[in-house]
């Protein structure tokens, strides 16, 4: 599996778990069949297990919105390049954030990526 195929099938199985008691390994079932991908599964799994640390520094980025009113696809992107950009370092910052962008524009609207680059850029700017 391509990572931009891991990355969206992560994106369709959080998506499935916002908001639900669902067990991660479930939700996992009902994305992919045969064996799990390792960088799908770490993904998954690491934003999940990281999603309390997340949802903070989310918090302070968003100008003028709170997590609960971001509609739940750009909340889910977001969560995962977030989990990307604090705890994978073998992804490059601008490689995580193109993606989150490409993915909102694939599962959102056409003002997704404008919204999820506008957040994301807010990290790159720290960084500096």
């Amino acid at each position: 599996m391509k990572r931009r195929e891991a990355r969206e099938k992560a994106v369709q199985t959080l998506f499935q778990l916002d908001g639900t008691t669902l067990p991660v390994e479930e939700a996992i079932s009902y994305i992919t069949d045969g064996p799990i991908d390792s960088f799908y599964e770490k993904l998954v799994i690491g934003t999940r297990e990281n999603r309390e640390a997340i949802d903070e520094v989310l918090t302070e980025k968003l100008e003028n919105w709170s997590l609960d009113r971001l509609p739940k696809i750009e909340r889910t992107v977001l969560r995962l390049a977030v989990y990307e950009l604090l705890y994978n370092e073998d992804v490059p910052h601008k490689v995580a954030v193109n993606e989150a962008i490409e993915l909102s524009k694939t599962f959102g609207d056409e003002k997704s990526g404008r919204f999820v680059n506008g957040v994301l850029s807010k990290f790159e700017q720290q960084r500096m």
